[in-house]
């Protein structure tokens, strides 16, 4: 069957009313913009002929009431449909309180956005003939409270159920944490682990299983795809941080059964009270760096002294903020040989060892485990097996 469609990813959009702005002077992100940012991307998106718009979690905040409410009714305005599924921050505590909603309460704000059941935090939804969207809630509480992130075993079955009955569907796949790694050993990093799933590799599996080839996910607040086994997690970067960005794509099916997938990534680049807002961002993002830098330098795998780490730091200011923006190409040649290449395996590289520009705008050729790629910008095409560093 052809098929074809387009739609719109927005993710970690940190909504705050003025009046809920939590303060830290360490935090990377502009919740300061988060309405006006919203707002300049809505006003792109209705211009164009979207079919939906997808928004994999990290919608509030802190999961304050007011703050949901507000978007909530701005959603319900849009002429087009949007779904959405919790992330970490819209859910912080299990029960509700003078903060945060309670888990259990997330749908009962979202019925329009695909939660028709509100018993539970996972639905699917048919986006178009032929097309079905399932929503997952990754989030996850343990005996002690700790919130995690993971597929508990009930949503597991009720996934694989939904999967067996999508007969002949495209699906698609929504969450928030990550399901393929988009940082070098992300798993087991220290620091990273955390945007994963703790059950990725048993997700991974079952989407393979199935056939899906398609799932957009956020958390991480960077600009990267990457693919194992034919299971691509396209994670969209955050609308609060540095490079504040959003994405239109537009899939297509031919009458032999081929299909492919273009990503356009945009950026706001200014909002009131912040017109140049890219460059403040980044500096932004830059001045707060040097904490994380330390303690990615003395943590696993490179384990440098403190001292050590202390005096590279500076020179790696921008570091995650080229990694946000994707497509990172990363050399310091006056480190030290080993942390050299280090830093270089956050970069836009391929297993070949050449350059591969696939995170903001690409045509992704869905078949087989191969990762293929059409340069929007050159027109080139190049191959890129399994998942980048």
């Amino acid at each position: 069957m052809v098929l074809n469609f387009r739609f719109a990813v927005v993710s970690d959009l940190h909504i705050a009313l003025p009046h809920t702005i939590w303060d830290h002077p360490s935090r990377f992100h502009l919740v300061e913009v988060s309405i006006p940012a919203l707002d300049s991307v809505i006003e792109r998106l209705t211009q164009l002929d979207l079919d939906f718009l997808l928004l994999p979690g990290d919608l509030t905040q802190h999961g304050e009431p007011e703050n949901h409410l507000w978007l909530q009714e701005r959603l319900s305005q849009l002429p087009f449909p949007a779904y959405v599924v919790p992330g970490n921050h819209d859910v912080p505590v299990l029960m509700a309180n003078q903060q945060s909603i309670a888990i259990a309460d997330f749908p009962q704000y979202y019925r329009k956005c695909g939660y028709k059941d509100t018993d539970q935090l996972y639905y699917t939804q048919q986006l178009l003939p032929g097309v079905r969207l399932i929503g997952l809630n990754s989030n996850f509480f343990n005996q002690q409270g700790q919130q995690l992130g993971r597929l508990d075993a009930q949503q597991m079955q009720w996934l694989e159920e939904v999967l067996a009955a999508a007969v002949d569907e495209l699906v698609l796949v929504m969450v928030h944490h990550n399901v393929v790694e988009h940082l070098p050993h992300q798993s087991n990093h220290p620091m990273a682990s955390r945007y994963m799933l703790e059950n990725a590799p048993e997700v991974l599996q079952l989407l393979q299983r199935y056939g899906v080839k398609l799932v957009f996910t956020g958390h991480l607040h960077v600009q990267d795809v990457a693919c194992t086994g034919g299971v691509y997690d396209i994670t969209t970067g955050s609308l609060v941080s540095y490079p504040h960005p959003y994405r239109v794509l537009e899939f297509h099916r031919d009458q032999q059964g081929k299909e492919w997938l273009q990503i356009l990534s945009h950026r706001v680049e200014s909002v009131p009270d912040f017109p140049n807002l890219q460059h403040l961002s980044r500096q932004w993002m830059g001045d707060r760096s040097f904490p994380f830098l330390v303690k990615l330098l003395t943590q696993s795998p490179l384990n440098l002294s403190l001292t050590q780490a202390q005096e590279l730091a500076p020179s790696l200011r921008d570091f995650w903020a080229t990694i946000a923006d994707g497509d990172a190409l990363l050399d310091y040649p006056q480190f030290p040989q080993e942390v050299r290449h280090y830093i270089q395996t956050y970069g836009a590289i391929a297993h070949s060892g050449t350059p591969a520009f696939i995170d903001n705008n690409s045509t992704l050729l869905l078949e087989n485990s191969a990762k293929y790629r059409t340069d929007t910008a050159n027109q080139q095409t190049l191959v890129r097996i399994g998942n980048r560093g």
